[in-house]
């Protein structure tokens, strides 16, 4: 089984300080944090506080020759990912293992298209990160990485040797058989989760204590299973109303992201959320009402954090 002694990361949002923080435990500078110049000098003087404690990456250029990295990850939000394809060139060589555990269905595609198949696994993350400017924080007991081949009924080399990493580095490894509809899976929840909760302005915890609330996150969940569906993806239509069970465990305060960007301003990911299944929806003959109307009403928000919308007169 091959070793990875070398990894690249870009993309030291939530989900990238989670995976950079153990990753560094054990590869220490072998551990590259690929960031622009800008947001490299920030990294530098301030770093990530994860958890509380202060932490420091060696930060690399997109520009640096650095040799090619044995792993590379890609963890951006998607508006950044053609950016982050281009900024990776000289990390990725033609035995680099490519990761990019985006919250979407298209990612592997994206990323495939630039630098082939061949070295490429499926991937996604399960952990609920709290971010607020360049503190993060989050429960390691409920965090996972999912990964491997489209089809997992044996584990290939290069999925040994990812595992054998994230698990020196503390993160508990999870190796779907079908990683193509366990990636779907994760999609169905964050369609929904992060759009309602981001238009209505409520926590994880609402939906065990309000019964509107996940009846609306059901609702539109549905949608992005009946696409599934069409598309070959065997997710159960019950899959939705039976994941209240593990949303129970996520703190009651948790922010889906959507909600997150939101409440600081940002630019969030609706494109690859409802934009995706209203395109999707319409490409299979699935009507997506719910997610028509959420697309439009997340585009309101932003439109109101950039001052297109007055609240005043």
């Amino acid at each position: 089984m091959r070793e990875i002694k070398t990894v690249a990361l870009i993309g030291l949002g939530a989900i990238g300080s989670f995976l950079a923080s153990h990753l560094q435990d054990v590869l220490g500078d072998n551990l590259r944090i690929v960031a622009g110049k800008g947001r490299k000098e920030r990294l530098e003087r301030d770093g990530i506080v994860v958890n509380g404690v202060p932490c420091k990456f060696h930060v690399v250029s997109p520009e640096e020759e650095t040799g090619y990295a044995d792993l590379a990850i890609f963890i951006t939000k998607m508006t950044g990912l053609s950016q982050a394809i281009e900024d990776m060139r000289r990390q990725v060589g033609p035995d680099t293992i490519l990761m990019a555990p985006l919250n979407g269905v298209e990612s592997e595609e994206i990323v495939a298209a630039a630098y082939g198949w061949e070295n490429m696994l499926y991937s996604l993350m399960r952990v609920s990160v709290v971010m607020d400017q360049n503190r993060v924080s989050f429960n390691p007991k409920v965090a996972s990485a999912e990964f491997g081949e489209r089809k997992n009924t044996e584990l290939s080399p290069r999925v040994q040797a990812v595992k054998a990493l994230f698990e020196r580095a503390g993160i508990k490894c999870v190796i779907q058989e079908d990683m193509e509809k366990a990636i779907w899976m994760k999609y169905v929840c964050n369609v929904s989760e992060n759009q309602v909760a981001a238009v209505l302005g409520i926590p994880f915890g609402a939906w065990g204590s309000s019964e509107h609330a996940n009846t609306l996150r059901v609702m539109v969940a549905k949608e992005v299973i009946d696409i599934a569906r069409k598309k070959g993806i065997d997710i159960e239509e019950s899959y939705a109303a039976d994941h209240l069970k593990y949303l129970e465990r996520v703190p009651y305060g948790n922010k889906p992201s959507t909600l997150q960007d939101i409440e600081h301003g940002r630019k969030t990911e609706v494109a690859m959320f409802a934009g995706t299944i209203i395109r999707l929806g319409r490409e299979v003959g699935v009507p997506t009402p719910h997610n028509e109307f959420l697309y439009h009403a997340i585009r309101v928000l932003e439109e109101k954090n950039d001052g297109v919308i007055r609240t005043e007169g």
